[in-house]
């Protein structure tokens, strides 16, 4: 198929330079209409992109968080398999949390994302904390 990693990760970093703009509609049209996810804040588990955004901002706004900022680092894996991908990459969270500036380093983002006729969508995401 000729594909290749720039492929899956430029929707990745495009889902990062939305979110770190707070650009919701910048986030939503990397994502597939269902998109699996798994993170780390209550209830941990969501279909689509837009009910994981709408979670976020309310456990940001109880939890007295702010200014939410990923920096990715080299990936670990960009494995492409036809029209299907597999990229798991490192990240650090950094946010305000009630004034004070919290950096989570160690961060593994593992994604799988589905080739359509419009370019790489993610379809599924786990993110798991790091310290």
């Amino acid at each position: 198929m000729g594909a290749t990693p720039a492929g899956p990760m430029a929707t990745v970093n495009q889902f990062i330079t939305a979110f770190n703009k707070e650009d919701r509609a910048g986030e939503l049209a990397t994502c597939t209409e269902q998109t699996g996810i798994i993170d780390d804040f209550p209830p941990h588990a969501w279909m689509s992109c837009a009910t994981w955004e709408t979670a976020y901002e309310e456990f940001s706004k109880k939890d007295g968080d702010t200014g939410g900022r990923v920096t990715l680092g080299t990936p670990y894996h960009v494995d492409i398999t036809g029209d299907v991908a597999y990229v798991v990459v490192p990240t650090t969270f950094a946010y305000n949390h009630k004034g004070t500036m919290v950096t989570q380093k160690n961060s593994v983002w593992t994604l799988v994302l589905k080739k359509t006729s419009t370019g790489w969508l993610i379809s599924a995401w786990a993110w798991a904390d790091g310290k």
